[in-house]
Parts: C-alpha cells; structure tokens; sequence
C-alpha cells in the first residue's frame, strides 16, 4: 500500500484506509466500558482523506490528523448544543503521518480517536497530553 497518489487517483488505496480505519474505529468503541461507550457513540464519526475547503477555511492546518466538531457531551446532555457533535479523522494526513506503515497508521487512528473523544468529553489539550494523547 504505499502510493503517493491522492486517493481519487488511487480508490483502492482509499478503500483500504477506510476499512482499516474503521476496524479500529469499531474496536476502540467495542473496548470502552458500558457507560463510556454509550457516549462515546454519539458523536457521529466521519472518516474523511483530507480537511475540505471549509475546514481549511476556518483555520485547520492541512496536516491535522482528526477534528472534533460540535457541543461537548454536557451541552449534548443539556440540549444546549448548536450543532450535532461529530469526529473527522483525516486518513490520508493519518497515513502520511504513519510513514505508511500499517501498525503505526493502526495506532494513531486510536491515538487521534481517543484525543478527539476527549474533546467531546471536555477535555482540553492539557488534561489530553497528561493522559498520553496528544
């Protein structure tokens, strides 16, 4: 798998990021306790190659390897939230960021996963870099 083409010039490449991503998405969640896994199943989680026009726009770098969007859990529990809460992991920034390779990729999409949850959980970079995911 290792091609430097963009994947709409590469679909096959594409498609195997999706599936290995999305086999870490599902057993990451699988993972989590009962109670943390029930919340970690709201925000809606998008995986996607790179940041859009708009994203790029509001200022994200274009290296970013994922994106939390949205009202945090105690907004979401409240009914205060403006905007449904979702998760963006940039799977080409991922593989590029891994090197190509394979388990690395594995590893930060988990990595960028749990970073972007915690957001949604509350948590700022300080309390995620403590915890190991930053």
């Amino acid at each position: 798998m290792n091609s430097a083409l963009p994947p709409a010039q590469d679909p096959a490449r594409w498609q195997w990021l999706r599936q290995v991503a999305q086999a870490e998405v599902d057993d990451i969640l699988a993972a989590l306790p009962q109670k943390v896994r029930s919340a970690a199943l709201v925000p809606t989680i998008l995986l996607e190659p790179f940041p859009d026009e708009a994203t790029l726009a509001d200022g994200t770098e274009p290296d970013t390897l994922g994106l939390f969007i949205g009202g945090e859990m105690a907004e979401h529990e409240s009914g205060e939230q403006a905007l449904p809460p979702h998760i963006l992991l940039y799977l080409e920034n991922l593989w590029d960021f891994a090197e190509m390779d394979e388990t690395i990729f594995r590893e930060e999409v988990r990595v960028t996963l749990l970073h972007e949850l915690g957001h949604f959980f509350g948590l700022d970079e300080e309390d995620l870099e403590a915890r190991g995911l930053d």
